[in-house]
């Protein structure tokens, strides 16, 4: 790919809430693109993306997939990524490596849980995002309603460049703004053809108005147009449209468009859209890297013809080869070419390039800057890693993992397969860093752990089917963890054979609580020496493994190892032990306290139901935040403990007589 050719692509990524309809979008995208010759649905387990055998049983979207399709002389890159909560590190890693996002909701359900999610992880990243309010067609969908929400609930700028258009109750297509027409698609070709109408007389008024609007919101970053608007003059489309792509980079506003997917309306535009608002790999500002040499923040210019930099985004074992994908941002790659990874240390050869069409690879010989490819031959590399060649210095940030939020116990129907087991266990942490697996130190037990039930169910199938294990499946369990209420202080000496070796060492400990999700912080006196403050910091990791009183994970302490007294005979092992039993005896006198994973959840009702729900939230010891009136349904916002959701879905649909449904995803850790 020629630096030129950069201006042509575009990575986007579809991003949702559970059924708002993103694979449906991709589907169509592809179909309208010529990248596919038939449009699969998910409901029929035959969409394109869907493509794993767990995927088309439920009809929802497990892993992040990724494509490549062409539309008005552009390349697109587009990863699909899950809306169900238990998978949500798939949106961050696709996210981390995204230029843009396409957002979807729902036209009746507006602004859902994960949407929310989704939107504060594109924020974190300052991905440019833009918006499409599907499912139109659907009895109750109301494009207003969703585009306030995303005003009040997100605290989004918003910037309508569509209307929906009905005749009577059927969606027959949109109104297009900056154009000022109306597009009508055909009810009998798969929406591959549309016609276009002047804006009718019943929507003149409506849609000047929002066109008005779409003028005073930019008017407020470009001030050209505000010249000119202010001066009445006539504004031309493709100045407007300059100036929408200018503030969606900028992160200033979210075009919002609408349609609906199922029905094959509104899906060119959007297309059309990625194109003219998203930006391209150059255009994005805010990719920096860690120099590890000199410790400054570098920015990093996308150049195919610059040092090699490539991140690695997602492992995944594809009929026992270990695919990994990764995200080119400067230089080029080649097949054979020899990789250094900066964050392990180690160099590895790429034995073959592939560019991705969801499970179909198609072998290449070499890939650029602004590419998304997979390779084999990387044993070692791992979500978050970052590629370069040797020399290299420049490291792109890992990926923030949450913490897994419950377990199960797993074992071998047979003695003899307990390494494979072990093997097979690993590859699927390399393959989704949220799962934990463990040895339990009391039981013996391995121990599987991740963020929902949906999420150790799939796991453990593809232990089944993928790694050809035949395992026993214990009780889903809560993991439970532990803070410290009050700073606490000890002082611990050590001195002790071990072996044929005296050990020794002397350290004085001071511990302070931290807010909620900040994580442990550990810090050692400043005159101690590189290899002695590695071994007291391996001891106080081991120390916060498990608390003295209770026997779960410590977490959000602050740790300082303010005094270490060395002597002739203190040695690293000493110094480990000592710093580990001072911290255990400090976390027992500094009031230890239980703390368990909490759920953020909405339950939409009807009216009726209100008073019943409630009541069953608040004898499941639930914080009730308030309820909303949003369409014809009223919304319960409440914090309840995950210990207490086990079951509620069928609780739920006995109080409800089967019209309430429920979101919900994790929130973070509280007293038990």
């Amino acid at each position: 790919m020629k630096t030129s050719k950069l201006a042509q692509v575009r990575n986007t990524g579809f991003v949702a809430h559970i059924d708002a309809g993103k694979t449906t979008v991709t589907e169509r995208v592809l179909f309208y693109a010529g990248k596919i010759h038939r449009m699969g649905e998910v409901h029929d387990g035959q969409a394109t993306m869907d493509w794993m055998p767990q995927e088309q049983q439920r009809g929802i979207t497990i892993t992040s997939a990724v494509t490549t399709c062409y539309w008005d002389n552009h390349e697109i890159h587009i990863i699909d990524t899950p809306g169900h909560v238990d998978f949500t590190i798939e949106v961050e890693r696709s996210l981390k490596v995204l230029d843009g996002a396409v957002m979807i909701l729902c036209g009746v359900g507006g602004v859902e849980a994960q949407t929310e999610t989704v939107w504060h992880q594109a924020c974190k990243y300052k991905v440019p995002t833009i918006a499409f309010v599907n499912k139109l067609d659907r009895v109750g969908a109301d494009y207003t309603m969703v585009l306030k929400q995303m005003r009040d609930r997100l605290e989004m700028r918003v910037l309508p460049l569509q209307l929906p258009y009905y005749e009577g109750d059927n969606f027959c297509g949109v109104i297009d703004l900056i154009e000022f027409q109306t597009i009508v698609w055909h009810e009998d070709d798969q929406g591959t053809t549309y016609d276009l109408h002047p804006v009718g007389a019943d929507m003149m008024e409506k849609a000047s108005q929002a066109r008005e609007q779409i003028l005073e919101t930019l008017a407020d970053f470009d001030d050209t147009i505000m010249e000119d608007y202010l001066a009445g003059k006539e504004i031309d489309a493709g100045r407007i449209k300059r100036s929408i792509r200018t503030a969606t980079i900028g992160n200033l506003v979210v075009p919002a468009l609408c349609g609906s997917a199922l029905k094959n309306k509104g899906i060119q535009p959007l297309l059309q859209s990625v194109i003219d608002y998203l930006p391209s790999p150059q255009e994005v500002t805010s990719l920096i890297a860690h120099d590890k040499l000199s410790g400054d923040d570098i920015r990093i210019e996308v150049d195919p013809n610059g040092p090699l930099i490539a991140y690695v985004f997602k492992v995944y074992m594809d009929e026992g080869r270990r695919l990994v994908y990764l995200r080119i941002y400067s230089g080029t790659l080649h097949v054979g070419d020899e990789v250094y990874n900066i964050s392990r240390d180690n160099k590895e050869k790429i034995a073959r390039l592939f560019s991705m069409h969801a499970h179909h690879k198609q072998r290449i010989e070499k890939a650029s800057a602004g590419d998304i490819v997979a390779v084999l031959g990387l044993k070692d590399a791992v979500t978050g890693d970052t590629l370069s060649i040797a020399g290299g210095s420049y490291i792109l940030e890992p990926i923030d993992v949450l913490k897994p939020v419950i377990s199960v116990a797993i074992e071998t129907r047979s003695g003899n397969a307990a390494d494979r087991l072990v093997s097979a266990t690993k590859k699927i942490m390399d393959e989704d860093p949220t799962i934990k697996i463990h040895e339990d130190p009391d039981t013996g037990q391995i121990i599987l752990a991740g963020m929902g039930e949906l999420h150790l169910e799939i796991s453990i199938e593809r232990l089944k089917s993928a790694f050809g294990m035949e395992i026993n499946v214990g009780k889903p369990q809560v993991l439970y963890c532990t803070t410290i209420q009050q700073s606490c202080q000890a002082e611990m000496e050590f001195d002790k054979m071990l072996g044929e070796v005296q050990h020794h060492g002397h350290v004085h400990v001071m511990a302070t609580p931290l807010k909620r999700g900040q994580g442990n912080r550990y810090a050692v006196h400043a005159g101690v020496n590189s290899d002695i403050k590695m071994h007291i910091i391996a001891g106080l990791e081991e120390a916060c493994l498990a608390d003295p009183v209770f026997g779960y994970e410590v977490v959000d302490i602050g740790i300082e190892v303010d005094k270490v007294l060395i002597e002739d005979k203190s040695t690293g092992q000493g110094m480990k032990i000592a710093s580990q039993m001072a911290l255990q005896a400090l976390i027992k006198k500094a009031q230890p306290v239980l703390m368990e994973p909490i759920m953020e959840m909405d339950v939409m009702v009807p009216e009726e139901y209100v008073g019943d729900v409630v009541g069953d939230l608040s004898s499941r010891k639930a914080s009730i935040e308030g309820v909303l009136t949003e369409s014809r349904l009223h919304v319960v916002k409440a914090y309840l403990p995950l210990s207490k959701t086990f079951g509620y879905s069928t609780q739920l649909r006995s109080l409800t007589r089967g019209r309430g449904s429920f979101n919900m995803k994790f929130y973070g850790f509280d007293k038990a």
